[in-house]
């Protein structure tokens, strides 16, 4: 099945370098199943991906592939229903992408093309000497204002280091980890950028054990304590969920979420409010044979899916 157009762009833009690890295989059995996210309600025709919930579970922002490009939609959930999206404020006219809530849910961060100056043009991609007009992307913060969003703002130029920036995540005390450019020839690194007295620091690298695979769209725990990345060994493979935890001197090795969560393309990993349950993006079609093979959402779009963590988490301990 064909990622949507914006993950098929963005894949190819990314395509060249990355961090790479060691994946270990989770426990036999131990994976639970994945289920749709607001079938009927959110998931429909359209390709969604990467949830982000307010602290209290009534909103969700999410992008929404539009066939051209990609917009950020909002609902709310109300009287125990989702509501019909609708686009965010801030949405709409750019491509944007990749919401990552604060875990306060006092702002929130985004990826766009936008002109990084009021009238400019839309920002370009440039990678090994290749422009890609319009096909960039910085990292953007609206803070939540009542029920509502501020004015879009760009972060600095030290978060936003080169022309493709994408997969931001938040820990509670601010830092964001991301996809971003390091080293000499600019490969895409899984980036972490401390913050600290009102201002984002250089960002480092985050190590995640050996070379052997390609890591996309970390998921950071609000304490820091573990996160969800999408990881491939190979070009021609699809990415698949595992998880990495903190340990005194860097992470673990992540371990794959197994195959009845990796089932399709598994992207755009994020936590939910509890911080326990997985919402990401899968490109799955249920077998005939499935109880919802029937239902008007399996039909080939990829969805928002969510599963829940415990078992790995309290494995941990």
């Amino acid at each position: 099945m064909r990622l949507p157009a914006i993950f098929v762009t963005l894949a190819a833009t990314l395509a060249l370098g990355g961090t790479t690890v060691a994946v270990r295989a989770a426990p036999p059995d131990s994976s639970p199943a994945a289920t749709i996210f607001a079938p009927d309600a959110i998931a429909g025709t359209a390709n969604d991906g990467a949830a982000a919930f307010t602290p209290d579970g009534a909103t969700v922002v999410f992008m929404r592939d539009t066939g051209s490009g990609s917009t950020l939609m909002e609902s709310q959930r109300e009287h125990g229903r989702w509501s019909v999206p609708r686009a965010a404020s801030f949405s709409g006219h750019w491509h944007d992408l990749d919401p990552a809530m604060a875990p306060d849910g006092s702002f929130l961060l985004f990826v766009s093309n936008r002109p990084a100056t009021p009238g400019g043009p839309p920002v370009d991609a440039v990678r090994a000497g290749k422009r890609r007009a319009g096909q960039g992307m910085n990292l953007w913060r609206v803070n939540r204002q009542g029920g509502g969003w501020s004015e879009p703002v760009r972060l600095s130029d030290t978060v936003n280091l080169c022309s493709l920036v994408s997969s931001p995540s938040i820990a509670a005390d601010g830092s964001i980890y991301f996809i971003g450019c390091a080293g000499p020839n600019g490969d895409f690194k899984l980036l972490q950028s401390p913050y600290r007295d009102g201002h984002y620091a250089t960002p480092h690298v985050v190590a995640l054990g050996e070379a052997d695979a390609t890591v996309r769209d970390p998921a950071i725990a609000p304490d820091g304590s573990f996160m969800v990345v999408s990881i491939k060994h190979a070009a021609q493979e699809v990415y698949r969920l595992a998880i990495a935890f903190r340990t005194s001197d860097g992470w673990t090795a992540p371990r794959d979420l197994g195959d009845t969560v990796n089932s399709g393309e598994s992207m755009g990993a994020q936590l939910g409010p509890d911080h326990r349950t997985l919402y990401f993006y899968s490109d799955r079609r249920l077998p005939a044979s499935d109880p919802n093979a029937a239902a008007t959402w399996n039909n080939g779009a990829g969805h928002i899916w969510q599963v829940s963590l415990a078992p790995w988490l309290d494995a941990r301990g």
